[in-house]
C-alpha cells in the first residue's frame, strides 16, 4: 500500500484531563500537563523500570505543574522513585521540571549533548527588556512596526522564567545508541529542525515509538530561526530528518508525541508533512515575484489569518522558509531602509 494513501487513527480519542494519565501500553503511562498558552497542553511519559521510573520530558516549570508531579508520584507511581529524566529536547514546555527531578530527588539526566548545551546557556538569559541583537531580527523580518514598538518596551520571555534551575551535569544519548527503558531497548535516534539534535526512540520490542515534537499529529511542528543564529536553515534540517525517518516507520507504530493524541499512520503522516513544507514553498516562491518580507507572507504561508497571540510563532517560522529559499538559490535578497530584508524570486 501506498503510504501517501494512508490515514492517521487515533486509538483514544479523548487525553488525560490535566495531571492525569492513561496507560497506553504496559509499563508507559501518557500524562498531560497543562501549558499557559495557545497549545495548551504537553504530553509527558513515565516508564516503569521496575525498581523506579523513567520521565520523558517534564512540562512547564511552576507551582502548579510540580504539585501535579508530586501527586503522581504519591498515586499511579506508587511512591517508587523517578530515577531518570530524559530530555527529548531544551524547548521551555518540556524541560521546565528537569532541573527540580535532579536537585529534589536525585534523578539522573540524559540529554543529547545540543540540547543540554542550549537549555543551559538560555538560561543564563534573563534580560528585563528585548536585547538589540532582538530587536535587529525582528526588524529584519519586517515585524509590523506596531507589534515592534509594543514589545520592545514589554520583558520578553524569558526561558529562566519557566525552567528550574539545572544543575552541572548528565549524561549523553547520542544517534545509534540504545536505552532500555519500561523494559524495552529503544533505539535512538535524533532528528533536527524544530530544535537541534531532537531525541526520538524507537522500541525494538513492540511497536511504541516516541517522538516529542519532532513528529506530531494533526499540527506541523514549529520550524523556526531565532536571533541566536539569525540565518540559519532548519527547515533543511527537518525536511532531512522525516526523510531519514521514513524507512524506519511502520503503519503499525503508535507514535506517543508531545501534544495532540497517540496515532498510529507513521509513513504517512512523515510524507504528509514532507510534501505540506514542500506545497508552501511553492506558494511563496510564486508569491516572491514581487519583493517581500517574512511578516507578508502569513497569508500564503500558513493559509490562514495569524493573531497577534501566535504572532512570534508564525514569523520565526517565516524567516525559517524565507532563509531556506534564500540558501537554496530560489530567491534573492535586499536590505530595505528600515533594516527589513525583502526576498524576491530569481
Amino acid at each position: 500500500m501506498d503510504p501517501r494513501k494512508g490515514a492517521l487513527r487515533y486509538p483514544w480519542d479523548t487525553p488525560p484531563e490535566p495531571g492525569q494519565w492513561t496507560e497506553v501500553a504496559t509499563g508507559v503511562l501518557w500524562i498531560r500537563l497543562p501549558l499557559p498558552m495557545k497549545l495548551d497542553h504537553v504530553n509527558v511519559y513515565a516508564l516503569d523500570d521496575g525498581d523506579g521510573w523513567t520521565v520523558i520530558d517534564t512540562g512547564f516549570g511552576s507551582r502548579k505543574t510540580r504539585e501535579m508531579w508530586e501527586a503522581l508520584m504519591r498515586g499511579v507511581l506508587g511512591g517508587k522513585p523517578v530515577r531518570r529524566v530524559v530530555m527529548t529536547h531544551h524547548h521551555p514546555d518540556h524541560i521546565g521540571n528537569v532541573g527540580w527531578f535532579q536537585s529534589e530527588f536525585g534523578a539522573e539526566l540524559l540529554s543529547t549533548r545540543t540540547a543540554w548545551l542550549f537549555a543551559r546557556m538560555l538560561l543564563l538569559d534573563h534580560p528585563p527588556l528585548p536585547v538589540p541583537e532582538t530587536l535587529a531580527f525582528w526588524r529584519s523580518a519586517g515585524m509590523d512596526p506596531e507589534i515592534l514598538e509594543q514589545r520592545a518596551g514589554e520583558k520578553p520571555f524569558n526561558f529562566a522564567d519557566v525552567v528550574h534551575h539545572m544543575p552541572l551535569g548528565f549524561t549523553r544519548m547520542q544517534e545509534g545508541e540504545t536505552i532500555r527503558m519500561g523494559g524495552r531497548t529503544w533505539d535512538i535516534r535524533t532528528g533536527d529542525g524544530h530544535a537541534p539534535e531532537h531525541a526520538t526512540f524507537w522500541s525494538r520490542d513492540d511497536t511504541l515509538v516516541l517522538t516529542g515534537d519532532q513528529i506530531l499529529p494533526s499540527i506541523s511542528p514549529n520550524i523556526g530561526v531565532y536571533a541566536t543564529e539569525p540565518e540559519a536553515d532548519p527547515l533543511q534540517g527537518w525536511l532531512d530528518s522525516c526523510n531519514k525517518f521514513l524507512p524506519f516507520a511502520r503503519e503499525d507504530h503508535l507514535v506517543l508525541g508531545g501534544h495532540k493524541l497517540p496515532f498510529t499512520g507513521l509513513p504517512f503522516r512523515l510524507h504528509q508533512l514532507i510534501d505540506n513544507h514542500h506545497g508552501a514553498l511553492e506558494r511563496l516562491t510564486a508569491f516572491l515575484e514581487q519583493p517581500h518580507t517574512a511578516a507578508d507572507c502569513f497569508a500564503t504561508l500558513f493559509k490562514r489569518t495569524i493573531g497577534v497571540e501566535i504572532y512570534g510563532l508564525a514569523l520565526v517560522e517565516a524567516v525559517a522558509h524565507m532563509n531556506h529559499l534564500w540558501r537554496t538559490g530560489a530567491v534573492q535578497r535586499t536590505r530595505r531602509q528600515d533594516g527589513a530584508w525583502l526576498y524576491q524570486r530569481i
